[in-house]
């Protein structure tokens, strides 16, 4: 695994992959989805995610297919992103646990 956090774009990549193989464009859409519309990638950041995430193993090219006469290229997330993806979720959650601590303290201590 991975030492250091993923960004936020390859996170929602992964997370999505976890749903099952997804292509280019339709990786775009749910991402935009699953970050509420705050990131809107674009093909050539997306192909870039998706070649560091191939060399770090962490997803490999599920098929490929010709539609409308376009390769579309179809990812999925290896047993290694889906740990990667697993750890950092981890990760997260305890920095919001965290932060929902510090949080609470500071309601009840009564500072603004």
């Amino acid at each position: 695994m991975t030492s250091t956090p993923l960004s936020e774009p390859a996170l929602l990549v992964l997370t999505v992959l976890a749903s099952g193989p997804q292509h280019g464009y339709g990786l775009i859409g749910e991402v935009a989805q699953v970050s509420g519309g705050r990131l809107q990638l674009g093909t050539g950041s997306l192909y870039a995610i998706l070649d560091r995430l191939r060399q770090a193993g962490l997803i490999e090219l599920d098929r490929e297919e010709v539609v409308r006469s376009r390769l579309r290229r179809y990812y999925r997330l290896t047993g290694l992103g889906a740990q990667e993806l697993a750890a950092e979720s981890e990760r997260l959650r305890r920095t919001a646990d965290a932060a929902d601590k510090g949080l609470r303290r500071l309601r009840l201590g009564g500072a603004s």
